[in-house]
């Protein structure tokens, strides 16, 4: 049921991060704060298909 995502900055485009998720249990995209290295700040990241 699990499967990897990736996490895309929202404000730079750059592809920084992989996680999991739990499909059965959230069907939506996953949003997370986490740090962007290009931005050197804390920003919103996306889940991209």
């Amino acid at each position: 049921m699990r499967v990897n995502v990736t996490l895309e900055c929202t404000e730079c485009k750059e592809r920084n991060y992989l996680t999991s998720k739990n499909k059965r249990n959230n069907t939506e995209r996953l949003e997370m704060k986490k740090y962007c290295p290009r931005e050197r700040k804390v920003t919103l990241h996306r889940e991209t298909k």
